[in-house]
């Protein structure tokens, strides 16, 4: 087997003190790379009872302690000491209190990294002590609030969505500091203390829902926003019905009626070239072009400026064409089936997909040929279908695509097989009195990463890295293909921290300059399918010849370990909704809705692009071998969809809740009205007991229908009474946030501070944006190491700002500058004004 293909934390020792989704999760993460990870149950095994344990406990070794038992905690102990990684996702405070306290072990051993999951944040007074379940998490977070425009002019708020969202993100988040925390051990022999709170990790993740940008130019602004504003103005109701909604979406932005009564979601908006193949396809193009449909040369110039009153490939267009075009639409969808569709769009390069449900997806010949889903023989359930790897190299060894089951093992042969694993171990990093002191620096100091991605997935991986003090030159072209929506708009989160150079490579110019960027670079990373990827000159053998050492990631769309039928398609977030089972399940089967938060699937695709990284850049340091790093929108949304990614022989249901008015799962675990407000619920049949001795509730468990009588009996009290009775009681409840309110309450001036010190919530509000208006967003602040330190980025700077600046240190004089500008060889920005008005 080449070197290149082993995997790359074979010799790493994790322990897993995980329950529920996130620890687990992570340290299934690391195993399926190779760690050898045992998990510990409490005697009466996992607090969540599901068959989704099948997948998070996949090639771990799982056996039972008492921690409140002395031998129990021994045991535990003389494990964790063999430990290079130790994993618990429990409240603050509840392991150190039950005697494995992560500050002792680690003074003992400072080799040792410890990572804590809690669901708030440890430095969160308020919050800290709350029980803090997937819903509760998501519903102080505004996750369920204001669930997307739809909703809102629906009426529909709150809502619920079974998306185990805050895990799915937390999961990334986390594994990645670990992997980057490994990698600096290797360099110094320190490990570190790291927290990710699940709440924080989840408004990262909806980071594209909170951030705001004051004074939006109206050009910007959809129809459903419009209606939204005209109906608050004019103190009409919220009661669009699904049908009457579908009328104020972007015609290459919504979902059409097919020949076999099924769906196929259509997302080709913001970009010239795709919207015009998607009209050719369906047959109207010419027909459009005959009544007039304009076509501006370039929409980043004011639209006073413009030629015409909108043009193909902008978003949103205005209501007159949006309606004309999505008639000629909804027509010609009609003349093929769903899956006839399917085929058209991917074979031509247009965004679009069939909606389907989860078992289809599940079942689906691309994803299982492509190793998106693989079999696992369970000693439980037999032979299972259970998730691919997040995260892969391109040369995949056949043993990442082959998951051992989860296995039980006692205590003595667990504490043989560390040590033996740490027997076989080979490095060079310094240990005993070599460890160094903690340097504060930031895991990525002196990394230098060329940014070739594109509107969110891409660019957000190479945020992600800035963090960590990486240098990442974003490269664009000249004459940008989205329009500033996606350019710009977009980019004011995902461009953080970078410098941005405007380069045409299409020209011999042009990509003399790109390959003086890859011999000046350590990293490149970039969205496409492979099939762009050796016309660009980024496959392997052209880039060993001009930088050997240079690490490559890539993301795509529907890309697996391996090559399937769907593997050279292109997408979005939006199309993985729909192809997943993801909208089925949010809207309902006949009424298909993309879910509500924008970058669902996309922000976390970039987290764990950032983990393949770190696992690539660990595999370098330990081996010298250079790795091509993926990961993909689909293998994301198998993580988001946990408890649904999976099936076998006997499985009678899917179980998955679904529907625009779902309100929760049943009728302990929901939404229910106050006096004032809402509550969330999140409690079980084994707690009734003890919700009977709360006031109000005392009888509760003597009623037929437990929803009836919690309906009636919460209007009587404030949600504010209900959420403090519920936390007496160490009951899961909360009243539901919205992030309006939140970014309202939790936003400070712009300052050199990451947040990571502030709690569950942060948010910067920056007056003097280079955009020209005051921008307020989410900070980077859900990975919290003790040790290293995170890094306070620059704001996204202006397209082209930076182009001279890497020229000249590319060793370009000033004239040679200058002509190349003249000549749009390079460009200093993309028109007149940052956001064009």
């Amino acid at each position: 087997m080449d070197k290149n293909t082993e995997l790359p934390l074979r010799h790493v020792r994790v322990i897993d003190f995980g329950q529920q989704i996130a620890g687990p999760a992570v340290a299934m993460v690391l195993a399926d790379q190779g760690a050898t990870v045992i998990h510990i149950d409490p005697p009466s095994g996992p607090q969540w009872k599901h068959p989704a344990n099948a997948v998070l406990n996949r090639n771990k070794l799982s056996l039972k302690l008492n921690l409140k038992t002395a031998d129990g905690l021994e045991k535990a102990k003389a494990l964790i000491d063999w430990a290079d990684v130790v994993i618990e996702n429990f409240r603050p405070g509840t392991l150190a209190n039950l005697g494995i306290d992560f500050e002792q072990l680690r003074a003992k051993r400072p080799e040792l990294i410890t990572i804590s999951i809690p669901g708030f944040a440890s430095s969160d007074s308020l919050r800290r002590g709350w029980k803090a379940t997937e819903a509760i998490v998501t519903a102080t977070c505004g996750g369920f609030n204001d669930m997307g425009f739809n909703r809102v002019l629906m009426g529909i708020n709150p809502s619920f969505s079974p998306l185990p969202l805050g895990s799915s993100y937390a999961t990334s988040l986390a594994a990645a500091s670990v992997v980057l925390a490994l990698l600096e051990r290797e360099k110094t022999g320190r490990g570190d203390h790291i927290e990710v709170p699940i709440a924080a990790a989840l408004m990262e993740g909806l980071s594209y829902n909170s951030y705001l940008i004051e004074n939006m130019p109206l050009r910007y602004i959809n129809m459903r926003e419009a209606e939204i504003a005209r109906r608050k103005q004019e103190q009409l109701p919220m009661d669009l019905s699904y049908d009457d909604l579908q009328e104020y979406l972007d015609p290459f932005f919504r979902t059409y009626q097919c020949a076999d009564a099924r769906f196929f979601y259509c997302v080709c908006p913001s970009h010239r070239n795709h919207a015009k193949r998607c009209l050719r396809v369906l047959g109207i193009y010419d027909q459009l072009v005959e009544m007039g449909l304009p076509d501006v040369e370039d929409l980043y110039q004011p639209i006073a400026d413009w030629d015409g009153e909108t043009s193909i490939g902008v978003y949103p267009l205005p209501k007159k064409w949006a309606h004309i075009i999505s008639e000629r639409m909804k027509k010609a969808f009609l003349t093929r089936t769903s899956a006839e569709w399917g085929v058209l769009f991917g074979q031509c390069g247009i965004p679009g997909a069939p909606h389907r449900n989860i078992l289809e997806w599940i079942h689906d010949e691309h994803t299982t040929q492509s190793g998106l889903m693989v079999k696992v023989n369970d000693p439980e359930y037999g032979e299972m279908l259970q998730p691919g790897p997040l995260v892969w190299f391109e040369y995949v060894p056949e043993s990442l695509l082959q998951p051992k089951p989860r296995q039980t093992i006692e205590y003595d042969n667990a504490l043989i097989l560390l040590k033996q694993v740490a027997e076989q171990e080979i490095t060079h990093r310094p240990r005993g009195s070599e460890i160094k002191t903690a340097s504060h620096k930031a895991w990525l100091d002196g990394l230098r990463v060329l940014d070739l991605t594109n509107v969110i997935a891409g660019p957000h991986s190479c945020a992600f890295l800035s963090r960590f003090g990486a240098e990442v030159i974003k490269l664009d072209p000249v004459t940008p293909m989205y329009d500033p929506l996606i350019g710009i708009v977009y980019a004011i989160l995902a461009g953080n921290g970078k410098k941005s150079t405007l380069v045409d490579i299409i020209t011999d110019e042009g990509r003399s300059i790109l390959h003086a960027l890859i011999r000046s670079v350590d990293l490149i990373v970039i969205n496409a399918p492979e099939r762009q990827i050796k016309p660009l000159g980024l496959d392997q053998k052209s880039l060993q010849t001009i930088n050997p050492d240079v690490l490559f990631c890539r993301l795509d769309c529907f890309g697996g370990p391996h090559s399937g039928p769907k593997s050279d398609y292109i997408g979005y977030d939006d199309i993985i909704q729909a192809a997943s089972g993801i909208m089925t399940r949010f809207g309902g089967a006949k009424t298909p809705e993309e879910h509500a938060h924008i970058g669902t699937l996309d922000v976390n695709c970039g987290f764990a692009a950032g983990l393949s990284i770190a696992l690539a850049l660990l595999h370098k340091h330990k081996t010298g071998k250079v790795s091509r790093c993926r990961t993909s929108l689909s293998a994301i949304t198998n993580l988001a969809q946990t408890p649904f990614s999976l099936d076998y022989h006997d499985r009678v249901s899917i179980d998955e809740p679904s529907g625009r008015n779902l309100l929760g799962r049943n009728e302990l675990s929901r939404f229910y009205q106050t006096q004032d407000g809402w509550i969330f619920l999140d409690s079980t049949a084994d707690e009734l007991t003890k919700m009977s001795n709360i006031k109000g509730l005392e009888n509760i468990e003597s009623e037929t229908s437990i929803a009836t009588f919690l309906t009636k009996a919460f209007k009587q009290q404030s949600s504010e009474y209900w959420t403090k009775a519920f936390q007496i009681v160490n009951i899961a409840a909360a009243a539901p946030w919205s992030i309006e309110e939140l970014r309202s309450k939790y936003t400070r001036p712009i300052d050199r501070n990451t947040g990571i010190d502030r709690g569950s919530f942060s948010f910067s509000f920056d007056p003097n944006h280079p955009s020209g208006h005051s921008v307020t967003q989410i900070d980077n602040y859900a990975i919290r190491p003790s040790e290293a330190s995170i890094k306070k980025v620059t704001p996204t700077e202006r397209f082209g700002s930076s182009t001279r600046e890497v020229l000249k240190m590319l060793g370009y004089n000033d004239d040679a500058i200058t002509d190349m500008i003249e000549r749009k060889i390079i460009g200093l920005n993309w028109g007149k004004e940052y956001l064009p008005s």
